[in-house]
């Protein structure tokens, strides 16, 4: 049983999808504090002028606030000035219309606030590349579980029933991966493919939104996710 734990990302890079393809539960981590820099409302692409950030700007941000409370700005269309960027963006991109189709349809949802518009953004781009399919989604507040930090993370892993916990690079920071150990969770961590395709605007770079992928590669893009993990030792003597 392996888990992925995540805060919310607003349409996440193509080595975010390919942590989800090995989850079987993947838990959105969205009832933390909302840290300034985030990715739950801003991501990169590629322009013509060079790399852009695609932000959803955001109404009353207060000091402390979790994901799930930040709220969307509903003063300025701004999601018509993101698909106008995009759509001058990927114009000769040969899947561009698939791209912007995608990217209509998450806008129209009408999200409310930072987490619901990237959970659905997620959503879009799984069914998008068709994977997914076989992972259960929760949000964590559903577990009834407390604490933070790594404690948090390993009781979260234990009460899934989990054998297995997958995390980004960024927990190699705070994650007691002895406790993990002791408790019977292998922990591991991703090896991000970053696979280089066929893109627009200069030299490829993998660390801008999937919806790059989709734009350039359409459907096949789902062969350029390649997931692989490497255990915590192994990458912590690699650091």
């Amino acid at each position: 049983m392996k888990v992925v734990i995540s805060q919310a990302m607003f349409f996440p890079w193509p080595g975010f999808l390919e942590q989800l393809c090995l989850a079987d539960v993947f838990v959105h981590y969205n009832d933390v504090q909302f840290s300034k820099g985030s990715f739950a409302n801003r991501v990169q692409v590629k322009t013509s002028a060079g790399v852009r950030w695609l932000t959803a700007p955001l109404s009353g941000l207060e000091l402390g606030q979790r994901i799930e409370d930040v709220r969307l700005d509903t003063r300025t269309d701004w999601r018509a000035r993101h698909q106008e960027l995009m759509r001058q963006a990927y114009a000769v991109a040969p899947y561009r219309d698939d791209m912007l189709a995608l990217l209509a349809d998450v806008y129209a949802s009408r999200c409310e606030t930072v987490a619901s518009l990237s959970d659905r953004s997620l959503k879009a781009l799984c069914d998008y590349f068709a994977i997914g399919s076989r992972t259960r989604f929760m949000h964590v507040g559903d577990l009834g579980i407390g604490g933070v930090g790594s404690q948090r993370v390993l009781d979260i892993v234990l009460a899934l029933g989990g054998d297995t916990y997958i995390t980004g690079l960024g927990a190699r920071n705070y994650l007691d991966h002895r406790a993990f150990e002791r408790a019977g969770i292998e922990v591991r961590y991703m090896n991000y493919s970053k696979t280089p395709y066929a893109q627009l605007h200069g030299a490829f770079t993998p660390f801008v939104s999937s919806l790059d992928l989709l734009a350039n590669c359409g459907r096949e893009g789902n062969g350029l996710i390649q997931p692989s993990t490497v255990s915590w030792r192994e990458f912590l003597e690699n650091e």
